[in-house]
């Protein structure tokens, strides 16, 4: 089957759950489990032959515990450090005494993984790549990962949730940090003991994640299929569940594997089976490309009824019911009846309730982001905006990502028509020959309340690039200003009129 057709399929919300295989491949720098312990023991040590010896003695069954190598290099990196202080580790010292002063016991061992995987540096060659991967947020309801690092959450705007927060959390736009975090050194799970100490406590958490399991989609990717970590949930799942019975079928169904093949632009899912021990033979969908491309234009082209943001939105007004507090609930079909600042959560028929997700000021703030996400069914709100002849709408963009804005053709025209206005009234001292922003700000001859109108002039007629005037429209302090919407108005049509 066609990868299209199969996620095409889906009725709710994907979760994606990312193992050591996604940082490898975005990040400039980053580690598989075997590789950063290599790497700490080299540094610890000076040579190789020392990280070989402890994992010569770390084998169990015929295979390499990682777990047993971490806890060895702990205890030894612990009593090197605790002996010299101040040396090529006094970084490492330093954060260990500060914590421990405030009662904060970490090992100085997590504390240097905290510091080795803390780069969220994405890889120059991957960026049309990542661009696609950006755009399935808005299909996604939650992310589950055993990844250390804070791109995940970064780069897709998800709430991270450590250890026992996830037992706190609203399920859509979260993603569950299982093995822990470099923002909470503490809670990282590496050794046998951290392990040992997880699984007593991980019942509730377990759990939590088993419901995902029934209800959505899980996407695995960057995992093998004999990762540990996955045959490890597949115990946990069918400890609970039959693995004869239409739920447990269901549940399998539901999961895709994608596995990383260097070259391969397959797009065809078929099926795999998982052999662990103590239990039947699991048959589950695998795809084995180098084509993630494809993957996340099946997400993002997903079609839902409502949208993950939606959902998000809804969760966090009923999780603020459930606390109590001062917290105002009104059941009204009358909206036009409430206050600006009230709270909403409306039951009722599509003719006496009306929905908008953004105002039309909100949406031009979060310009740049909704064309990153591609995001068509937010924009279909647009034609329920109130938007003026007086106001700076960027329409071009919104509508070569959805189609479907029936005013689409009327706010180009007043677009450009407003802009037109806004040239005619620059002064000729604004209208340089610099090729760059930077230029234009270091210009002494345009006074400062002139810049803006030098920036519009030369982004209008094309003197200085157009990802030069990104740059400066992400980095502009206040969004909400005329002279913000008057320029992103002129890139919007530089960059998307056809």
């Amino acid at each position: 089957m066609n990868i299209n057709t199969f996620i095409g399929a889906y009725s709710n919300h994907p979760i994606l759950f990312a193992g050591t295989g996604v940082s490898l491949r975005y990040l400039t720098q980053s580690y598989t489990w075997d590789a950063l312990l290599k790497k700490i023991s080299f540094e610890l040590s000076g040579n190789n032959e020392y990280y070989l010896d402890v994992k010569s003695q770390s084998q169990v069954d015929g295979h390499f515990r990682y777990d047993l190598i971490a806890a060895k290099l702990e205890e030894d990196f612990t009593k090197a450090l605790a002996k010299d202080r101040d040396g090529r580790f006094e970084l490492v010292n330093n954060k260990f005494y500060e914590l421990m002063s405030r009662d904060i016991n970490v090992t100085r061992l997590k504390i240097y993984i905290s510091m080795l995987v803390n780069s969220s540096d994405t890889k120059l060659e991957m960026a049309s790549e990542l661009a696609e991967l950006k755009k399935t947020g808005k299909n996604i309801g939650s992310i589950i990962t055993t990844n250390y690092d804070k791109f995940i959450e970064s780069f897709l705007d998800f709430v991270p949730l450590i250890g026992n927060d996830i037992l706190l959390s609203n399920p859509y736009g979260a993603v569950y940090k299982i093995h822990g975090c470099i923002s909470d050194p503490i809670k990282i799970i590496i050794t046998n003991s951290d392990y040992a100490k997880f699984n007593e406590s991980y019942e509730l958490i377990r759990a939590q994640l088993l419901s995902l399991f029934i209800h959505n989609p899980i996407v695995f990717i960057g995992y093998s299929v004999g990762d540990e970590n996955i045959k490890s949930l597949f115990k946990t799942i069918f400890s609970y569940v039959d693995s004869n019975s239409d739920l447990a079928k269901r549940i399998k169904d539901n999961f895709l594997l994608v596995e990383y093949e260097p070259g391969s632009d397959n797009q065809e899912i078929t099926d795999h089976d998982i052999d662990i021990q103590g239990f039947p033979t699991i048959r589950i969908n695998k795809i084995k490309t180098d084509n993630f491309i494809a993957i996340y234009r099946a997400i993002s082209n997903l079609s839902l009824p409502i949208s993950a943001m939606d959902i998000k939105k809804v969760q966090s007004i009923v999780k603020e019911i459930y606390a109590g507090g001062d917290i105002k609930v009104k059941i009204t079909e009358d909206l036009d009846s409430l206050k600006n600042e009230d709270k909403i959560l409306a039951i009722g028929s599509k003719k006496s309730i009306q929905y908008q997700y953004m105002t039309a000021p909100e949406t031009v703030n979060n310009y740049f982001k909704i064309i990153e996400e591609s995001n068509s069914q937010l924009l279909e709100l647009i034609d329920k905006y109130q938007i003026t002849e007086q106001q700076y709408f960027p329409i071009f963009a919104f509508s070569s990502i959805c189609s479907n804005i029936q005013r689409a053709n009327t706010l180009k025209e007043q677009q450009i028509k407003k802009l037109e206005d806004a040239i005619a009234q620059v002064p000729k001292t604004c209208m340089t020959n610099h090729q760059s922003i930077k230029d234009i700000e270091e210009d002494s001859l345009i006074s400062a309340s002139n810049k803006c109108k030098a920036v519009l002039w030369s982004v209008m007629n094309s003197a200085v690039s157009l990802e030069d005037t990104k740059a400066f429209l992400q980095s502009f302090p206040h969004t909400n200003k005329t002279e913000y919407r008057k320029i992103l108005c002129a890139y919007d049509l530089k960059r998307f009129k056809v």
